[in-house]
C-alpha cells in the first residue's frame, strides 16, 4: 500500500532533502514506525507519548487529522498526507506597520 507523504522543509534532513516519499501502513501511526524504518529521527519530531505533536499538523488528503481519528486515522492506498509545521506569533492587538516601514528600518532611514 504506498502512501505519499509531503515533507516539510524543516524535516528534510530526515529524508534526505527529498519533499515527498513514500510509506505504508493502515494507520497514521503504523505510517510513522514505517518511515521511521526508512528515515530514522523522523518519527521523534512528529509523535509524542503516542500522540501528535502538539505542534505538528498532519492532513490527511487536505483534512486535518487531529478532526478525524488523530494518529489512529485510517489509511487506504493512495492517500496523500502532509505534515506541516503549526506557525505561531505576532502579538494580540498590534497595530499592523505602514508597508515600508520594516524595509526603512534596515535601511538605516528610520
Amino acid at each position: 500500500m504506498a502512501i505519499e507523504v509531503r515533507i516539510p522543509t524543516i524535516l528534510r534532513t530526515y529524508t534526505d532533502g527529498q519533499k515527498a516519499v513514500e510509506g505504508s501502513g493502515t494507520t497514521l501511526a503504523e505510517l510513522f514506525t514505517d518511515l521511521e524504518t526508512r528515515h530514522a529521527g523522523i518519527q521523534e519530531r512528529l509523535v509524542d507519548g503516542g500522540e501528535l505533536r502538539r505542534f505538528v499538523n498532519v492532513y490527511l488528503n487536505d483534512e486535518d487529522v487531529r478532526f478525524l481519528d488523530g494518529i489512529s486515522t485510517k489509511l487506504a492506498d493512495g492517500d496523500s498526507v502532509t505534515i506541516l509545521p503549526a506557525v505561531a506569533g505576532g502579538a494580540l492587538g498590534a497595530e499592523p506597520r505602514p508597508a515600508g516601514v520594516v524595509a526603512e528600518r534596515r535601511a538605516g532611514m528610520l
